[in-house]
């Protein structure tokens, strides 16, 4: 939704004082000499200079270097907003292998984002226990699906073998190779209709994918709210 503003321009009128002219006439005056005493000499009168016609303006007021704006001084131009750019849909990439632990599971659809927070949790424990921090983000590899579930690899990438794992996890690689990348953002409910538009995709491009596909947390799924979620899908390429 474009939010459109509305300015109001301000217009202020300037009146000029009209200046007053003062005219002054000026008159000699004449004094008759005393009878009884000669006149005494006197030097000429200095005429009076006459009033100017109208007043003279105040002088300008002038400021000081140190009243003058430096550049340092002056508001610096704020930088552009950086323009959000569309996320790559399709783009063409090479997944790299990396040294991950892994969890086994399997899910019922109606259950599966609780079940896929559950296994990583369950990972996420026994990496907080011996005090290893994960060296990327966690993943969910989807080995097998049907109409009433799938199962899957939860993995974190580590840097060190964690110890005491349980039947269920054991230490691995991530898939590697050239794949497609594609994200979702929101609910994990609402990943269907990223699934169709990826389905969608491959129709027009006239690719074909293996039977799995990888699902990367851009976003850790155990602290952030369902409907922010940041999901990248790889899926990989025959």
């Amino acid at each position: 939704m474009k939010s459109v503003g509305s300015f109001r321009l301000a217009v202020v009128a300037l009146v000029p004082i009209a200046a007053i002219s003062l005219s002054f006439g000026s008159a000699l005056a004449q004094f008759p000499p005393a009878a009884s005493t000669p006149p005494a000499a006197s030097t000429p009168a200095t005429p009076a200079p006459a009033p100017s016609a109208t007043p003279a303006p105040p002088p300008a007021e002038t400021k000081s270097p140190a009243d003058m704006p430096s550049a340092a001084q002056a508001p610096a131009t704020p930088a552009p907003a950086p323009v959000q750019t569309a996320d790559p849909f399709g783009e063409q990439i090479t997944l790299e292998p990396k040294t991950v632990v892994i969890a086994k599971g399997n899910a019922n659809w109606d259950s599966a984002f609780d079940t896929l927070v559950d296994s990583l949790k369950s990972l996420s424990a026994v990496l907080d226990k011996q005090g290893i921090k994960p060296s990327g983000n966690a993943m969910i590899v989807y080995t097998s699906t049907d109409d009433t579930g799938f199962t899957f690899l939860a993995e974190i990438p580590v840097d060190q073998d964690p110890k005491n794992l349980t039947k269920a996890m054991s230490m691995g690689k991530s898939p590697e190779g050239k794949a497609l990348k594609f994200v979702h953002r929101g609910s994990y409910d609402n990943m269907d209709n990223t699934y169709e538009a990826i389905t969608n995709h491959l129709d027009d491009k006239k690719l074909e994918a293996k039977d799995t596909f990888i699902e990367e947390y851009i976003t850790d799924p155990l602290k952030t709210e369902e409907d922010k979620l940041v999901i990248n899908v790889y899926v990989p390429l025959k």
